[in-house]
């Protein structure tokens, strides 16, 4: 994800893009528009947030991230959880999701009278929650 970065933002991206993609992604790719784009952007900075495989064992990967741009004066921010996979020793640019949405936060409340959840044997109320 990285190097897909550091390409668009250093203008070198249309040939790497093209060669970076998963072959069913080909007819997709318009490579006027990528360059263009990549011609007004300044980039402000790549932020990993998740990343799940992708090591030298795995064949496949996913990695969210945000990317910050300033394209004509407007800070523009592109967030993506991008699956890769890897063909033949390189790694491919297969899918994505654009603005992920992670599972919501589940919380347990614990009763006064329940065990403490900080595993003393007590009860809530007479150990942490005193």
């Amino acid at each position: 994800m990285r190097a897909r970065y550091t390409a668009f933002v250093t203008r070198q991206f249309g040939d790497f893009a093209y060669d970076s993609l998963a072959p069913e992604k080909h007819a997709e790719f318009d490579r006027r528009e990528v360059e263009a784009s990549a011609q007004e952007a300044e980039g402000l900075g790549l932020e990993i947030r998740a990343v799940d495989g992708g090591g030298p064992e795995d064949d496949t990967g996913t990695v969210e991230y945000v990317a910050r741009f300033r394209i004509r004066g407007q800070i523009q921010v592109h967030h993506e959880l991008a699956t890769f996979r890897r063909e033949d020793g390189r790694w491919l640019y297969a899918d994505g999701q654009m603005n992920p949405k992670s599972a919501p936060r589940r919380v347990t409340k614990v009763g006064r009278n329940d065990p403490c959840s900080c595993g003393s044997g007590r009860k809530f109320k007479k150990c942490c929650g005193a």
